[in-house]
Formats: C-alpha cells, sequence, structure tokens
C-alpha cells in the first residue's frame, strides 16, 4: 500500500513537469530577455526584452525610457515604429516583412535554451547577419525588427561575427496590457525617409542663433535699441552679423558642433567667413568697436609702420574667439542656372559642420555670436546658424574637457568693411603677445587656424609659406599650411572662372583653404608652458606686394587647457 502511494506521488510530483513542458511549446506568452557581447565579452547593463502576446510582440530596449518603440504583428506580417516627441508629437512607420532583406536559409543547426535552431544568413549594407532562429514553438519574433521578422523565434543574431545578440531566458507568463503597450495613437503616419529624420533629430538638441540671414553691403540695415536677447544686430556695412543669445550648461561627456549653412545671394566670388563669439569679461571687448567704431579697439603699431586694431589680448582686452573659419563658394545657388554644363550639378548651398567641443566652456550662459563674410555686394549670402548639442555615452562623462579658454589672437579682420587694417604685418614683423597662464591648467594646446590670402599669381594665397610658433622664444611648432584637394569641391562653385587648360579657378591649391570649405584648426600641444607670464609668437614669410596687391595672413589663437575647479 505504501508502494502504491509512493508511486501515485511520483506520478503528482511529474504531472506539472508535463504541463511546463507543453507550456513551453504551446504557450503564446511570454517574455524573453537578450544579453549583447562584443568580441566574445558580455556588454553589462544592456539587456532588451522581447514581450509576445499572441501574435503581437513589444520590443523593449533595457537603460533609459526611448522615444521610440518597436512592434511586430506577425499574423498581418508588418512591423510598427513609433516615436514621441518631448512636444508629444508621434510619427509611426509601418512597414510590411516583406520589405526587409531575404535572409538565405542553411542547414546548420544550433541549440540554444533547449531549443534546436536552424541558421539563416542575410547582407544588411555590408553587413554579414547571422540568425539562429527556432520553429519548435508556438513564440514567434525578433529582437531586432530589420532582421528575420517572421522566421520564427530569433534566439540569437550575430553580426560581422563579433557583435552578438542571444537569448538568455524565457519567461512563460500572461503580459499585461502595460508592458506590450501597443500603441492607441500612431499621430503622423509617414515613410522610410521622413521617419528615419525625425528618428536622428530627436536623439540630439538644436538651438538656432540665425536663421537665413543677409550678410552684405550697403542696405543701412537698422538695428535693435540696446543690447536685446535673440535679436539680430548688423555692423560693418552690413557684412558683420551679431545676436546675444542663452546658450545651455556644459553637460558631462556632451559634444558641441556648430553647423553654418551658406548660399549666395548675389555674390559671385570665394570670400573669407569667420562665426566667431565676443568676449565681454575684461574693461573692453570687440563689441565696442563694432559698436562705436573700429577706433574704439586697441592698436599695436607693427615695424612696417602699420597700426592693427583689436588683433592680439591686453591685460582689459581679449579678441574675437573664432569658433569655425570658412570660406564661401562661387556663387553657389545665386549663379546655378545661369552657368550650364553638361554632367555638373551644382550643388544647392554649402553646409558647414565642425566638433567645436573644446570651446564649449566659452559657449554657455549669455553669449554674443556673430558671423563675417567680407563683400561688397547688396545682395550679398545668407547663412544660417546652428549649435548641436550631441549626449554622450557613459563612458564620455569622465572624458576631460577643456575647461579654460583664452583667445589669445586673431587677426581675421572682422570689421574690414569698417575701416580695420588687414593683416599684413608679416612682411617685416612677427605677432607677438604676452598671456598670464593661471595656476592650476594643465593640458594646455593652442588651437590654431591660419590661412594665407593674396589673389594674384604671386600672392600668398597661391604660393605655400611657412608659419612658425614660438613661446618666449622658443619654436614650437613650424609647418606650411596648404590646400591641394580644392578641385573636390567644383561643384559647389558655378561662378568659377575656367582656364583655357580645363582647370577652374576654384581647383587651384591654396593657403590652407579651398573656396566652398571650412579650414581646420591645429591644435598644438604645449607641454613646457608654466603658470605666469609667456609671450607667443607667430611668424610666417610673407611675399611682397605687387602693385596695389598685398598678401596678408588670418591668423587666430586660443588658448586652451584643463582647470581645477
Amino acid at each position: 500500500m505504501r508502494f502504491l502511494m509512493l508511486l501515485t506521488g511520483i506520478a503528482i510530483a511529474m504531472q506539472p513537469a508535463h504541463a511546463q513542458q507543453k507550456r513551453r511549446t504551446d504557450s503564446t506568452s511570454a517574455i524573453i530577455t537578450y544579453g549583447f557581447s562584443s568580441n566574445g565579452k558580455p556588454i553589462p547593463g544592456n539587456e532588451l526584452q522581447l514581450a509576445i502576446s499572441g501574435q503581437r510582440a513589444h520590443v523593449i530596449p533595457g537603460g533609459h525610457k526611448q522615444k521610440e518603440q518597436q512592434y511586430l504583428q506577425m499574423q498581418e506580417q508588418f512591423t510598427l515604429q513609433v516615436l514621441t516627441l518631448p512636444n508629444s508629437q508621434v510619427y509611426t512607420l509601418k512597414k510590411a516583412f516583406s520589405e526587409y532583406a531575404t535572409p538565405e536559409l542553411l542547414p546548420d543547426t544550433a541549440t540554444i535554451l533547449g531549443y534546436v535552431c536552424k541558421k539563416a544568413k542575410l547582407f544588411i549594407r555590408s553587413n554579414t547577419i547571422e540568425v539562429w532562429y527556432t520553429n519548435a514553438l508556438a513564440l514567434k519574433g525578433t529582437p531586432n525588427i530589420t532582421i528575420a521578422p517572421g522566421l520564427g523565434l530569433v534566439l540569437k543574431i550575430v553580426r560581422n561575427g563579433n557583435s552578438e545578440t542571444l537569448a538568455k531566458k524565457i519567461t512563460y507568463k500572461k503580459i499585461a496590457d502595460s508592458t506590450l503597450a501597443w500603441p492607441v495613437n500612431t499621430g503622423t503616419m509617414v515613410d522610410d525617409a521622413a521617419y528615419m529624420r525625425q528618428v536622428i533629430d530627436s536623439r540630439y538638441t538644436t538651438l538656432p542663433v540665425f536663421d537665413q540671414e543677409q550678410i552684405s553691403w550697403g542696405n543701412n540695415t537698422a538695428n535693435p535699441a540696446g543690447e536685446q536677447l535673440n535679436q539680430t544686430y548688423h555692423y560693418a556695412g552690413g557684412t558683420v552679423i551679431l545676436k546675444k543669445v542663452t546658450l545651455p550648461a556644459i553637460q558631462k561627456g556632451q559634444t558641441l558642433f556648430a553647423e553654418l549653412t551658406q548660399f549666395s545671394n548675389g555674390d559671385a566670388y570665394d570670400r573669407t567667413g569667420s562665426v566667431f563669439m565676443i568676449p565681454v569679461d575684461k574693461a573692453s571687448s570687440f563689441l565696442d568697436g563694432l559698436q562705436k567704431g573700429v577706433g574704439m579697439l586697441p592698436l599695436f603699431t607693427a615695424k612696417n609702420g602699420k597700426q592693427y586694431q583689436g588683433m592680439v589680448a591686453t591685460d582689459s582686452y581679449l579678441p574675437a574667439l573664432e569658433i569655425l573659419r570658412f570660406f564661401t563658394p562661387f556663387g553657389v545657388r545665386q549663379f546655378n542656372n545661369q552657368v550650364k554644363i553638361a554632367g555638373y550639378h551644382w550643388a544647392d548651398s554649402v553646409i558647414y559642420k565642425q566638433d567645436i567641443t573644446e570651446l564649449h566652456g566659452r559657449l554657455q550662459g549669455e553669449v554674443w555670436l556673430g558671423v563675417y563674410i567680407g563683400n561688397y555686394d547688396k545682395g550679398g549670402h545668407k547663412v544660417s546658424l546652428h549649435l548641436k548639442y550631441y549626449p554622450g555615452d557613459p563612458e564620455d562623462e569622465n572624458k576631460p574637457v577643456p575647461n579654460w579658454i583664452y583667445p589669445a589672437f586673431n587677426t581675421t579682420n572682422l570689421m574690414e568693411m569698417a575701416g580695420q587694417e588687414y593683416a599684413t604685418l608679416f612682411d617685416k614683423d612677427s605677432l607677438k603677445v604676452t598671456v598670464d597662464i593661471p595656476e592650476g591648467v594643465k593640458n594646455i594646446q593652442l588651437r590654431l587656424l591660419t590661412t594665407g590670402h593674396g589673389g594674384w599669381g604671386g600672392g600668398d594665397e597661391f604660393n605655400p609659406k611657412q608659419n612658425e610658433i614660438f613661446v618666449d622664444g622658443k619654436r614650437v611648432y613650424h609647418f606650411i599650411p596648404w590646400r591641394t584637394d580644392c578641385a573636390t569641391y567644383r561643384l559647389s562653385n558655378p561662378a568659377s572662372g575656367n582656364f583655357g587648360n580645363g582647370l577652374s579657378s576654384s581647383d587651384l591649391s591654396r593657403s590652407n583653404w579651398c573656396p566652398g570649405t571650412l579650414t581646420s584648426p591645429v591644435y598644438i600641444s604645449l607641454p613646457d608652458i608654466t603658470p605666469g607670464k609667456h609671450t607667443i609668437q607667430v611668424a610666417i614669410r610673407q611675399g611682397k606686394p605687387e602693385g596695389s596687391s598685398q598678401s596678408f595672413w588670418n591668423v587666430s589663437g586660443t588658448l586652451i587647457g584643463e582647470k581645477k575647479q
């Protein structure tokens, strides 16, 4: 009798196991948890869950709450991507499974979580994707909606042999409506292109500064009274636009970009341009010159006898801090239809975009930002300026960022059309500035921008010239700033002159610039510089003038470093 009871007890104990096994193959409700690894090493804290309820599934990424949610509808064979923006706007992309890459089914098998999986392979944008999936379960879905939706239950994905997504466990349970979170409000239905644009733009913050503002000469535009926020001011005959804006504080790990869009509104020539910030933390500033005239700027007299205004730092003045140095192309947009060449598809505008994170410490709070383009045309140019703030990954949060930023010199005559002298001093002199390095600053660099000008055959624009940097009389850096890639940008230069040998003016190599491009800064490490006063000197072998033509060099230098807080 005891033996019979024992067997009955064993049978009862075994029954839930059989029921559980049946549940494992027949259940259509579960959460599958996936982990990630790279080159065989697990990536911690980055799990993903796939919540499946019948014919519907919700991909739930780990970490912070996402603006975008992704879903699969297995019976009707489509995916949904739903983006909810902070302003409550909703955009949805609905896509049939058949629109995704078709996998190649292979004979290989593998066992994952106790289930025999088949293998498939597909190629997406030159990436090799290997997929292991099972049809042994009633559950269907994939942790990546773009990879093999409708193939079964995907338990493993390997990209290029080294990046792996692997199912870690299957938890059978009833899925709550709040977990499935099937979208009720799909907002605006959009296509692939529109949706991708919204997704990308939602990942970072854009702060507009100028929107299609005209930079031109001789239009006598009246300025707003006083020094108002978010109002555009025009100076130097209209060739400088300026605005006081409020910029956000630095966030750890953040990357900051400046993006300028430019096109001709009448001027056909390649022109020097600059995006700059005006420091106002000294007794006088470049703003005084713009508002009251170039005579308000401090002077120095070079060995050639000329006086140069507002170009170097003093105890009571800081020059304009240059953010971007750019050069307009020959007549982009305005002259596109006037110059037609078979097979030449002219650009609509030029976008100049550069990482300026190292200047972020100066670009927060109330700041004067300006754009200059030297020209004598009533139509001139139109520009739009945006600052773009990209959040960092956790590993970026401890990355050192300069917080001591000191504009030491800037010879670009931003007030060219208001009488500021061209930087012709290098023919008989060097540029010297005394700087005072405070205690506690380390990893000091000089952020240098330099371009040579003089637009005739013998001018420095078209002839390489060595630049030398000295600190306290010791040469710390020398190079020949020269660009040989200008022909790359031919399609931004419709009004460029064409020569008898087949070249165009915009093709010609130049002293560190090309029509329609940015000039990148050079970063010069100054490991030997110590707290206290030092003299920085810039020497350039500037060419001699010919008749009324003269060469000059636009050189700006900003010291950056890390200062103990």
